[in-house]
């Protein structure tokens, strides 16, 4: 695929998005309420979904065995990515903090349906908060980009998300939910929070580009009670779907703001529609050089040319990085050496009773000895 089409980043670099909104995992730790704590888990979880809007580049496949790191001292985490598979493709990655750790493997599949494009990002993710010794687990929803032949390309997340407190059995079920026809529920959410016998607790509602509210369950059916007599809707229709024009906020009494999206940049538009926090994820100085392994997704020389804009650059690096990858691959065919991750191994994850891509403790000893050479 031509680099007109990507973004300067890894998908690796993606991934770390997900922590753009750990002070929310941060505030979740701190609560002693179990079904607070659920609330802003969710919240996390919705978050990472805000940074895809009007993101439609696509992000540089990893390399196999190509890294991302980043460490946030300001933010208290840092998180640790590797390309663990290339057939299937495969990425694994683990964060921590003093309060929490967060981890899984994401194996996005693609398919192609004409006019559009959807991604499901096959993978389970989990949640540790320390402090309270649970464990969440969930699943990403589905992404299509709409128009890839002709006219304005935008973008949906649709699907159920299920997030399940493993201690308590509590569990919140969020509901991204299509555009439809007409656009009446483009980036709308809604959903609520169950007890371990399926009682109803919370209710949610807002949108995965904008915010995410809590509601008591008796004081939002009065709400959408009396919108129904009134003879209007939670939200009205949008004549141009693919635009953000009516903010979700009801203004229900009593209702809890869990989360809100921070605004792009003003040139957002002129760089990928990049975040704040995804603009810096490629930043490099002398001293972070210096630490990084030589696998860093900071380091491959098709995205930074990209960045540069140099696209001639880009293409020639992208085509050589690809050739020496089949090159190594065919080396270890004829060898029947097979691959191995360096940082993370296939093991027992206890909460899915199955076997996952755990990462080992020593990424951050700094010993880089054993990263192979692939740029």
């Amino acid at each position: 695929m031509p680099v007109i089409f990507n973004e300067p980043l890894s998908f690796l670099e993606r991934i770390a998005e997900y922590m753009e909104y750990t002070s929310l995992v941060e505030q979740a730790a701190a609560c002693d309420d179990p079904v607070e704590r659920l609330e802003l888990v969710t919240a996390f979880a919705v978050s990472a979904t805000a940074s895809n809007w009007d993101r439609l580049g696509k992000p540089f496949n990893p390399l196999l065995g190509e890294t991302y790191e980043l460490e946030r001292e300001d933010l208290g985490f840092k998180i640790v990515c590797e390309q663990v598979s290339h057939h299937p493709p495969v990425s694994a990655f683990h964060a921590q903090s003093d309060v929490f750790r967060f981890y899984g493997s994401i194996h996005p599949k693609l398919k192609f349906w004409g006019k559009s494009i959807e991604i499901t990002p096959k993978g389970t993710v989990t949640l540790h908060l320390l402090k309270h010794e649970e464990v969440y687990t969930w699943q990403n929803v589905n992404c299509c980009v709409h128009n890839i032949i002709v006219g304005k390309l935008w973008i949906e997340h649709y699907g159920s998300m299920e997030i399940i407190n493993h201690k308590t059995k509590h569990k919140s079920i969020v509901n991204f939910k299509p555009c439809g026809w007409f656009g009446k529920d483009l980036h709308i959410i809604d959903g609520g929070v169950y007890d371990s016998s399926g009682h109803k607790l919370r209710e949610f509602y807002g949108k995965w580009i904008e915010a995410l509210y809590s509601y008591d369950i008796g004081t939002w059916e009065n709400h959408q009670r009396a919108l129904h007599e009134n003879g209007t809707s939670t939200v009205k229709g949008s004549e141009d779907s693919q635009e953000k024009t009516i903010s979700c906020n009801q203004h229900v009494p009593g209702q809890r703001l869990l989360w809100v999206a921070e605004p792009k940049p003003d040139d957002s538009s002129q760089y990928y529609s990049f975040t704040t926090f995804a603009m810096m994820l490629n930043e490099v100085d002398a001293d972070l050089c210096k630490k990084l392994p030589p696998t860093d997704a900071r380091r491959r020389p098709d995205i930074r040319k990209m960045e540069e804009g140099d696209l001639d650059g880009a293409t020639a690096e992208k085509t050589r990085l690809e050739e020496k990858q089949r090159s190594a691959r065919k080396e270890r065919r004829r060898t029947k050496e097979d691959w191995k991750p360096v940082w993370f191994s296939w093991r027992l994850h206890e909460e899915l009773g199955r076997e996952d891509w755990v990462c080992s403790s020593d990424y951050w000893q700094r010993d880089w000895d054993k990263c192979p050479d692939i740029f």
